[in-house]
């Protein structure tokens, strides 16, 4: 790397370089899971550090899970605390937090009005959107979205009982899954793969009515036949028995020194959650056993063509007079 391309640091004599497009989302999570390693390392809970620092166990537990930042003043005594010595260990960690913390208002996410209608979930899955390598969409209820089109999303989102997600939110939230729409669909093929693994119910149940449906699958077809989108359909007559996860993502993310590694995101009617933990590697191994005995690429984009007709044949039919 060139030095054109590094900030040089210096803290208490000693000179680290941390790459400039090192996002505060990488840094965020970099610290973070640092930190978890550290304690686990150390034979500490969750408890012990909150009584050691003085803290509320929901801040330990908001800062191990990605929430919120940890503030560089706390990282040094709690990482005297968590037995972390090497001196560059603690530097690289001190100054990406401070990376960490510049998160700007100005992204849309976090903005007034907007943030508060989201999840945290919600809010890092768009910041994991922004910087993946790979995403791995796994569905059997509808298109993942990211991949819908803003009459689908509106239309599936108005689905939800006015009880459970205020109107504003919903609005908002439809905004919100085109703007990562967008994000996703100007990185395929720049930085970004996407492998969609949908089940045969997805493409025959037609969300929005036919003519919005229509629409939906017209663009499923097209970023599938142009090779922007890898997309496989599991169909009604596999043998293999369909995971009892639902609907998931799966995003991969390039570290720093070009490490990887993934997270998961899901949601039910009730809660949605990004998980980092053990169980993120059997998603995945699910994921791709799932995806070898699916529909080919070209089968089901064969297949996409069949609905398409369908539904244009339906859509006149309703039009005769």
């Amino acid at each position: 790397m060139a030095v054109s391309d590094i900030e040089m640091i210096d803290i208490g004599g000693w000179r680290d370089t941390v790459p400039e497009e090192v996002s505060s989302t990488i840094a965020r999570r970099t610290v973070r899971l640092a930190l978890r390693d550290a304690r686990d390392a150390a034979g500490f809970t969750q408890a012990d550090v909150a009584e050691e620092m003085e803290w509320s166990l929901s801040k330990v537990i908001r800062i191990e899970s990605g929430e919120v930042s940890i503030a560089p003043n706390d990282l040094r005594p709690l990482l005297a605390f968590l037995q972390v010595k090497d001196r560059a260990k603690i530097n690289e960690l001190v100054e990406l937090t401070k990376v960490a913390r510049k998160r700007s208002r100005s992204q849309w996410h976090q903005g007034a009005g907007v943030r508060e209608h989201l999840t945290d979930a919600m809010r890092r899955l768009v910041e994991y959107e922004a910087e993946a390598t790979e995403i791995r969409y796994y569905s059997v209820y509808y298109i993942p979205g990211p991949l819908q089109v803003p009459a689908y999303a509106s239309t599936n989102l108005a689905n939800f009982d006015d009880s459970d997600i205020p109107r504003t939110t919903r609005d908002l939230r439809a905004e919100a899954r085109q703007r990562r729409r967008q994000v996703v669909l100007s990185r395929l093929g720049d930085g970004l793969s996407v492998y969609a693994l949908l089940d045969q119910s997805v493409l025959l149940r037609p969300i929005g009515g036919p003519q919005v449906f229509h629409e939906q699958l017209s663009d499923l077809h097209r970023l599938a036949r142009d090779g922007k989108l890898q997309l496989r359909m599991l169909p009604f007559d596999s043998n293999y028995t369909v995971t009892n996860n639902a609907t998931f993502d799966l995003l991969t993310l390039a570290g720093q020194g070009g490490e990887q590694s993934e997270v998961l995101y899901r949601e039910t009617g009730l809660v949605d959650e990004v998980v980092e933990d053990s169980s993120v590697q059997r998603h995945r191994e699910r994921f791709d056993k799932i995806w070898e005995i699916a529909a080919t690429v070209e089968e089901t984009v064969e297949y996409l063509s069949g609905r398409i007709k369908e539904l244009e044949a339906a859509i006149r039919n309703a039009n005769k007079p």
